[in-house]
């Protein structure tokens, strides 16, 4: 009952009132990122979703207009705390998970939920995925999730993809209230903000944008 209808439900009440929390932020950081790094304010990517459905998920842009992309050795993006690509306003949204304020848009739209694995890259398709992967794409990716509430960016990327196979199979209201705690408290404390597991392939911080990914003024590239 709560994975198929109770969890939407909660998803639309909490996001009503996150969208003014929302626009207040949009108030002050959207003049701090255009005048920091003239250019957008907002950074639109193309993610895959539920099912393997694509959607464009919404964020505050934190890396610098026309930003090189930066890989770790196991192909993952590179979001170390000396990243020279992320802006100085850019560092603070993401200390603070404000980047992140956007997608509650996504959430009322039916793209993401509050709590969920992180959206992934949808490069490649659908069917060539495997099975640890198809889980966690079974279930509607999320502004926080599992391995970001108790983990953020210190395991590697083979664990956040079975901590998301996990999640899918065990979604229960109380794993999500212990979910959005551990965030909060993870938020507050700063913790793993960065760490081995490094940046994501399939999801989590600003990745730079090619192809189809553009903002919501206009490219980036």
């Amino acid at each position: 009952m709560y994975r198929k209808f109770f969890k939407r439900f909660c998803d639309i009440v909490f996001s009503l009132p996150a969208l003014l929390v929302f626009v207040l932020a949009f108030i002050f950081v959207a003049p701090a990122i255009f005048f920091t790094d003239r250019g957008p304010v907002f950074y639109v990517a193309v993610r895959r979703g539920r099912n393997g459905k694509t959607f464009r998920m919404i964020k505050f842009r934190s890396m610098r207009v026309n930003a090189p992309d930066v890989r770790n050795a196991d192909g993952s993006t590179y979001t170390g705390a000396d990243d020279p690509r992320v802006t100085k306003i850019g560092r603070l949204m993401r200390r603070t998970s404000v980047d992140e304020l956007p997608q509650f848009i996504n959430v009322l739209k039916g793209d993401m939920s509050i709590i969920g694995p992180r959206p992934r890259l949808a490069g490649g398709t659908y069917e060539e995925l495997d099975d640890l992967r198809k889980k966690g794409l079974s279930v509607r990716p999320g502004i926080t999730g599992y391995s970001q509430a108790y983990f953020r960016n210190s395991i590697p990327q083979e664990e956040k993809f079975r901590n998301d196979a996990y999640y899918a199979e065990h979604v229960s209201f109380p794993f999500d209230l212990k979910i959005f705690f551990k965030t909060v408290l993870s938020v507050l404390g700063a913790k793993n903000i960065n760490g081995a597991g490094g940046g994501e392939k399939d999801g989590g911080k600003e990745t730079p944008q090619t192809g189809e990914e553009t903002s919501v003024k206009g490219r980036e590239q």
